[in-house]
């Protein structure tokens, strides 16, 4: 039969420690009542008893005198060496990556016709392409398909020095011109051109070359001297 013990207060008999209960029994604390510890020091065990930890509000992290947290409980996602944990804490890459890129070299030489026409180049060797998007055997020309800024560029050498009424090194973006390189009465064997472009999803790329000699001439058919490149850029 449950009985009542209805004192004010508790002292051990020997003045050195209390024990509640014995070994196997129950300890309760019903619901409504406060066991106020808050000017006292409560020594926990070595291992602590399951708990949801709901009500563990303030917990300082720099109390913990060793070990790590894991990274499971860090953040949502996988954590691995190539990922960091952001405000959100979310799991995300680093930095981001420089793709769509690629780079498409002329594998053998081609005839530039004169004048007043413009010649796409036909670079139809890829050095590299991460997504695919280059066209090298028909239309030789870049869709990256992702929004974003891009540089693209273009190197065009010449089997021999040429002299020059006037040149032009055009990039084209949906059929039109949007970076050029233009010389007039000069002589060289070579030009470059290159520059940032906003890219939309279906946008695309190509080089082209305007030349005004007294016939035609040839570019060389090499991919590390003739070539047309691009990549997104990290904003």
């Amino acid at each position: 039969m449950a009985s009542v013990l209805k004192v004010d207060k508790l002292d051990p008999q020997s003045g050195t420690a209390l024990e509640l209960g014995t070994s196997g029994d129950t300890v309760s604390i019903p619901s409504g009542a406060t066991l106020d510890i808050s000017a006292s020091t409560l020594t926990p065990p070595a291992t602590m008893p399951a708990s949801s930890g709901i009500n563990f509000t303030a917990l300082n992290a720099t109390n913990l005198g060793s070990g790590t947290v894991p990274t499971a409980r860090l953040g949502t996602g996988s954590a691995s060496s190539s990922v960091f944990l952001a405000g959100d804490s979310t799991w995300i890459a680093a930095g981001g990556d420089n793709t769509p890129a690629f780079q498409a070299g002329l594998s053998s030489n081609q005839s530039i016709s004169s004048p007043s026409t413009y010649t796409k180049l036909t670079c139809d060797t890829e050095l590299f392409d991460t997504d695919g998007t280059y066209d090298n055997s028909s239309n030789y020309r870049w869709t990256p398909a992702v929004v974003g800024k891009y540089y693209v560029y273009c190197l065009a050498r010449f089997l021999t020095g040429t002299d020059f009424e006037n040149f032009q090194l055009s990039i084209y973006k949906n059929g039109a011109a949007i970076l050029l390189r233009n010389k007039r009465n000069t002589h060289y064997d070579s030009s470059y051109i290159g520059g940032i472009v906003d890219c939309d999803a279906d946008d695309y790329f190509e080089a082209f070359i305007y030349q005004d000699t007294v016939g035609a001439i040839n570019v060389n058919g090499d991919v590390t001297q003739t070539y047309f490149g691009g990549y997104k850029i990290i904003t």
